[in-house]
């Protein structure tokens, strides 16, 4: 069917925008993989949510990537290139990690549809993926922008499957709810963050 064809394309997506948010460090980048991630997260919940519902999401996701794109244009770009305190911060090591992702859902997909019938495949690809390289990407980086950027992935992730298990309203609206404060949480962080050093230059 077409809309199955459709959906393995928003799976690929969700691969691809998830492993240019690990490996790159151009936070512009990130971002706007992030936007067209929570496309590919609209497409794959409107499977089993109404359309409004779906739309739901992806507005509130692209109004999370708004207030984060707004809030890091506004701070110095000092820190643009410091890299992060973990080790390792090699990319081939996180293309190594993104592998074992891809192929730790490529198992895990025909269980999971097994054990709950319905879900359909590129739905619990497409979460699976997501969860696993959030989690991956808050392993290996210490930078507030991008462990948020991690948290709304496996948050996104979570979304996808529990949308098809439960098509509640209160609930979507909770789960968008909890993106918008993900963002406006990570916004004044990163604003925190970067307050003691714009002190020392005024100093």
């Amino acid at each position: 069917m077409l809309s199955d064809t459709i959906s393995w394309i928003a799976v690929g997506m969700i691969l691809a925008t998830s492993t240019t948010i690990l490996i790159n460090r151009d936070w512009r980048i990130s971002l706007g993989a992030l936007a067209v991630q929570y496309v590919s997260v609209f497409w794959l919940v409107s499977r089993h949510l109404p359309f409004v519902m779906g739309s739901v999401k992806l507005i509130a996701g692209w109004m999370v990537v708004a207030a984060l794109g707004m809030t890091r244009l506004g701070l110095t770009d000092l820190d643009n290139e410091k890299e992060d305190t973990f080790w390792p911060r090699g990319q081939w090591f996180r293309l190594i990690l993104i592998f074992i992702v891809a192929l730790v859902t490529a198992g895990a997909t025909s269980r999971i549809e097994s054990a709950i019938p319905g879900l359909g495949f590129p739905v619990i690809a497409g979460g699976l993926l997501l969860i696993g390289t959030g989690v991956v990407h808050l392993g290996v980086t210490s930078d507030l922008l991008r462990v948020t950027l991690g948290l709304l992935t496996m948050l996104a992730g979570f979304e996808i499957i529990y949308a098809a298990v439960e098509s509640s309203i209160l609930v979507t609206g909770f789960l968008a709810l909890t993106n918008l404060g993900l963002g406006i949480v990570g916004s004044y962080l990163l604003v925190a963050g970067s307050t003691p050093l714009e002190s020392e230059e005024e100093l």
